[in-house]
């Protein structure tokens, strides 16, 4: 006799329909022959919570195992209760069941009522005549989580990841994926039962941080460290992005903190127009500060206003 499914799969009989896909989704991935191979008792288990979650995730054969109507294998119980004086009164006597059609040419009536009555089948189906079979069912979504760096959320990517089952994915991440895109990967999560499809692996992407790059929409927002040199005299550099280098004319008085616009240079969604690149230049002092540039300071005079004077409150 077949175990109660709501004990195999460690659910109240009121559980949820959520409750029993997480706790079928946790079990089989636990058993589940490929994590251990040769181990028949896994293999078992297995089987058996395959089958517990078929029966309770089908609503109506839910319902008639709740009520007793059915086994926990699906099975109907006592088919026969309450039609013995009905088949008595048909003619079951030493002929047989004639009054019930199984005279010659009369098992075609019988299997038409078993078909009627529980969905059964006879005449040409191997093995016992009542066994219920299980649907075929596509397998349970995998859900995973990647941490990416900004650059190749940027420009895309191609990562390899072991999974707990020990299987590799590989993940093709295209240009301009923004923090929180789901991926999915169709056939690559757990088996389907009875023959059914695999279901899918689901990857959740999430965006390290830059030290100095961050996102803002489609257009990239970059903190540039320049000398004091290239802001006082200005002049003309090249600036690294996860693309590729680009020019940027630095004029001469550049303050720190000026934002540069460079168009187009910033991500580039397949449907949509290109973001800018925004250039904040940072004015770095070498270190150590050379005496010779102290002495100059010092020496010169500061004709400059109080910048100061815009901060008000």
């Amino acid at each position: 006799m077949a175990k109660d499914p709501y004990k195999i799969l460690g659910v109240k009989r009121g559980a949820s329909e959520a409750d029993i896909r997480k706790a079928y989704r946790n079990l089989a991935k636990k058993h589940h022959p490929d994590v251990n191979k040769g181990n028949k008792a896994s293999a078992e288990k297995f089987k058996e919570v395959s089958a517990a979650n078929a029966l309770l995730s089908d609503k109506k054969l839910r319902a008639q195992y709740d009520t007793g109507k059915v086994d926990a294998s699906g099975n109907q119980k006592n088919p026969f209760a309450g039609a013995g004086a009905g088949y008595g009164q048909a003619g079951m006597g030493q002929g047989g069941m004639r009054g019930a059609g199984m005279g010659q040419g009369g098992n075609g009536d019988m299997a038409d009522l078993f078909s009627s009555l529980f969905g059964m089948q006879m005449g040409g189906q191997t093995g016992h005549p009542f066994t219920r079979r299980t649907q075929a069912q596509k397998g349970a979504d995998i859900r995973y989580q990647l941490e990416i760096s900004l650059p190749e959320a940027i420009k895309g990517a191609v990562k390899h990841v072991r999974m707990s089952d020990g299987k590799s994915l590989k993940i093709k991440i295209p240009s301009a994926t923004s923090e929180d895109a789901v991926l999915r990967l169709r056939g690559k999560g757990a088996d389907g039962i009875a023959g059914g499809p695999a279901g899918d692996a689901k990857i959740t992407i999430k965006v390290k941080a830059h030290k100095y790059l961050r996102r803002d929409g489609d257009h990239l927002r970059l903190d540039l460290p320049i000398t004091l040199k290239e802001a006082v005299l200005g002049a003309k550099i090249d600036v690294p992005t996860p693309t590729g280098k680009v020019s940027l004319k630095i004029t001469a008085g550049s303050s720190s903190g000026k934002t540069l616009r460079l168009k187009g240079k910033g991500i580039k969604p397949k449907t949509r127009k290109s973001g800018d690149l925004l250039v904040r230049l940072l004015i770095v002092l070498p270190d150590p500060l050379p005496k010779s540039l102290q002495k100059a300071l010092k020496s010169s005079k500061d004709t400059a206003e109080d910048p100061r004077t815009v901060i008000q409150f």
